[in-house]
């Protein structure tokens, strides 16, 4: 199914699966347009390393309209239902001002109900904006306690000022399921266009655009995947139901390869907790490093990392032989002992950083730069990324470098503060939170 990743392929199969639903006037293919316009316009296009990007939004809407083809087919949707599904999901999670990944609702609503160029061609769809709004706040993630409260009376407001729904109950409820099938398949659909490579990719970008510390993502990824099978299991097995054999097969999969992944990381903390197995920083010899299988091991952890933070990745091998180049692995049991990890850097000078940052200290040659730690998924969290980094500054400072640089979480680097280390921000990022930092050694 990797072809349809694509925002043209996307594009089409949307499209072809709204002409097969009965909606074939252009007004739609021009909203579609004008979504893919938007999320690029703001820096939410496939470039953009976030969970919450133009292509999550577009396998929401495919996946919605093809649960909602087989709902219609047995007289559970109408085709009136399904335009409106097609441009909630499209509009669910547009956010212009993305101050954080996880997107605000209100502000999705703020933008179907104020801008222009969406009320025009609406209005010639014949769509209540209103009922839009309403089917965007039910998409509110966790519903429960003060969210949903919330959501709620935002939900009733626009209900009550629709022509469709004012005074008619069974048309609010009839819409507000409508609501909670968009929210249940927004949850499901990513998960069930790919195998488990591609899912734990979604949940890297997730866990980088959210801030999450790496060793939260199995853990989070499971209780995601427990409540939406469990707490909403009617809505989630109608979804399932309806979609392609394939694509619940890809679910479920993907549902068990998080299981499994969380299961390895208990048995590695049980190890290394109550089997007293060692997790031991090492320097290895420049000799070893000019190993191909040495080579390989590290850069199949290296591709483990979420994509912005693969520094020097056409290099890789070279950074790695390079004498100058700082280096450190973790590895079980001893010195010798399978590598689990590793750290690596060099002088700033050798690295392209983004564009906005402006580090003084570029040319002064007195900067090391410490690339991001690599763990294997499952050894997160035993505190092997904290030894190695310990090393890597030692490793530093007999090298004669005044400062080291590098990228970390923006709660990790204040906690670091609070400590009283020598640690100051250079750059803070958002929404990422990930931001560029200095230490003086």
């Amino acid at each position: 199914m990797q072809e349809i990743y694509s925002t043209s392929n996307l594009r089409g199969k949307i499209l072809e699966t709204l002409n097969q639903s009965g909606l074939e006037s252009s007004c739609y293919s021009k909203i579609l347009d004008y979504t893919i316009d938007l999320f690029h316009q703001k820096g939410l296009g496939i470039d953009y390393y976030g969970y919450h990007n133009i292509i999550h939004e577009l396998e929401v809407t495919y996946v919605t309209l093809l649960a909602a083809q087989w709902q219609s087919q047995q007289n559970l949707i109408t085709k009136d239902d399904t335009k409106y599904l097609f441009v909630a999901a499209l509009f669910h999670d547009y956010d212009p001002q993305k101050r954080v990944d996880k997107p605000h609702e209100p502000d999705a609503v703020n933008f179907v109900k104020t801008d222009k160029t969406l009320e025009a061609l609406l209005k010639e769809s014949d769509i209540d904006p209103n009922i839009i709004s309403a089917m965007i706040l039910r998409t509110t993630y966790p519903w429960v306690g003060e969210n949903k409260e919330k959501a709620e009376l935002l939900i009733d407001h626009f209900h009550s000022v629709s022509d469709i729904t004012r005074d008619d109950s069974s048309k609010m409820e009839h819409y507000n399921r409508l609501g909670w099938f968009l929210s249940v398949s927004d949850r499901i659909a990513g998960y069930a266009m790919g195998d488990f490579s591609y899912a734990l990719e979604m949940a890297k970008k997730n866990a980088h655009s959210l801030a999450w510390h790496p060793n939260l993502i199995a853990i989070r990824s499971v209780a995601y995947f427990e409540d939406l099978l469990n707490n909403e299991s009617e809505m989630c097995n109608q979804i399932l139901g309806a979609l392609p054999r394939t694509m619940r097969k890809s679910f479920m999969d993907n549902v068990l390869g998080f299981m499994r992944l969380r299961e390895n990381e208990i048995q590695n903390q049980a190890a290394v907790i109550y089997d007293k197995v060692q997790l031991v920083p090492t320097i290895d010899q420049i000799t070893t490093r000019q190993g191909d299988e040495f080579i390989s091991a590290l850069f199949e952890i290296f591709q483990e990392l979420p994509y912005p933070l693969q520094f020097l990745k056409a290099s890789f091998a070279d950074s790695v032989r390079d004498p100058k180049t700082l280096l450190n692995t973790l590895r079980i049991g001893n010195e010798n002992g399978p590598v689990v990890g590793f750290v690596k850097g060099s002088s700033l000078e050798n690295y392209k950083l983004r564009s906005d940052i402006d580090d003084p200290h570029f040319g002064k040659n007195d900067t090391v730069f410490l690339e991001p730690i690599a763990l294997k998924m499952g050894y997160w969290g035993l505190k092997g990324g904290r030894e190695m980094r310990q090393l890597f500054l030692m490793q530093s400072q007999s090298k004669g470098y005044k400062y080291l640089a590098s990228f970390a979480l923006r709660d990790v680097i204040q906690e670091r503060k609070k400590r009283n280390e020598k640690i100051e921000f250079v750059r803070q990022f958002d929404p990422e939170r990930w931001d560029y930092y200095r230490v003086k050694l």
